[in-house]
């Protein structure tokens, strides 16, 4: 059975995965449209797989966001497999290309590399860091939701005291997940603000804490020095904390976002990348990039605009997005 088939009978068989892999296809209709349509024109136009052939498929990844060193990598690992499966004629290729992909993005990791880091007893800290403007707010907001619908007792902490109405907005989302928020007044300093989020979430036997944070990249040295002395705090009052400390990247941003993974990369320890706004760019290649490029998982995808479209990343699902056209013009 091939890869390609394995994926449509893996989302097919399945009712949860199954509606996991329609919010993919249907979110990422945009970088789908595009993508498809380039690789489809490239078999049609190539009936052998050549040199001439890489180097065009090369540059059609390159126009996804996929990312230079990332499409280096994985044309070296489709000759190699062309050569090894003697593969002629190009349209056998789409099934190597979709296997290749999700290998070269779990690489020697598991699958559950996306999972968020939980603890079982005790309270469990999430710091939320990223860039005004990417969705971080709203992010925190939707991963509320999820979490207490799981079950779980959450509390969040409104670190970002100097974006002119983060509060607010932290505030109406704790009101749409039905979670309490934790707050000072604008301007106060976001380590004490976070040091009540966690004797507040202590007090009420909370099981995750989440913690926003300024987002002010023109200041870089003030906002660093901010995200090291609240991660101190945590340390301090929660050995072992922050459990997630998960950045915020808005995917239509391009390359730009991943300068961002590798700023605060730099002065935080960032185990997961929150990627928002997945289904408004033709340039969701970014997701590879980002985990081959900076071996950061991408924990979360914006697939939307509403409160349960922050989706778990799943590269499965995501290269069914990918490629759902042309996995369904295959099964015809």
């Amino acid at each position: 059975m091939s890869f390609i088939q394995k994926l449509k009978r893996r989302f097919s068989e399945n009712y949860e995965e199954e509606d996991v892999s329609v919010k993919y296809k249907e979110g990422m209709e945009k970088t789908r449209s595009s993508f498809s349509s380039k690789i489809n024109n490239l078999i049609a136009r190539y009936r052998s797989v050549d040199e001439d052939f890489f180097d065009e498929l090369e540059e059609v990844l390159i126009s996804a966001d996929v990312g230079v060193n990332t499409v280096m990598d994985l044309i070296d690992e489709l000759k190699m497999e062309v050569k090894r499966q003697n593969i002629k004629e190009s349209g056998q290729i789409k099934d190597v290309i979709s296997e290749k992909l999700v290998e070269i993005y779990y690489g020697d990791d598991e699958e559950d590399v996306a999972s968020l880091n939980l603890q079982e007893d005790g309270l469990s800290i999430i710091l939320v860091v990223g860039v005004n403007g990417v969705g971080k707010t709203t992010s925190i907001g939707k991963l509320a939701h999820q979490l207490k619908t799981e079950g779980k007792h959450v509390v969040l902490a409104a670190g970002d005291t100097f974006r002119a109405g983060a509060i607010e907005q932290l505030e109406e989302w704790g009101k749409r997940a039905e979670v309490e928020v934790i707050k000072q007044n604008a301007g106060s300093d976001p380590a004490a603000v976070i040091f009540d989020g966690i004797k507040a979430a202590k007090s009420r036997n909370a099981d995750v804490l989440i913690c926003d944070t300024a987002g002010r990249l023109q200041n870089k040295v003030n906002l660093m020095n901010e995200l090291a002395k609240v991660k101190r705090i945590i340390e301090r009052e929660v050995p072992g904390a922050p459990h997630e400390v998960l950045l915020v990247l808005d995917a239509t941003t391009g390359q730009n976002a991943l300068n961002q993974a590798k700023t605060f990369s730099e002065v935080t320890n960032v185990s997961g990348v929150v990627l928002t706004k997945l289904d408004g760019t033709a340039k969701g290649g970014i997701v590879l990039a980002i985990r081959n490029e900076l071996t950061i998982p991408v924990k979360f995808v914006g697939l939307g605009e509403k409160v349960g479209d922050l989706q778990a990343f799943d590269a499965h699902a995501f290269v069914y997005g990918l490629f759902a056209d042309l996995l369904e013009a295959d099964a015809e």
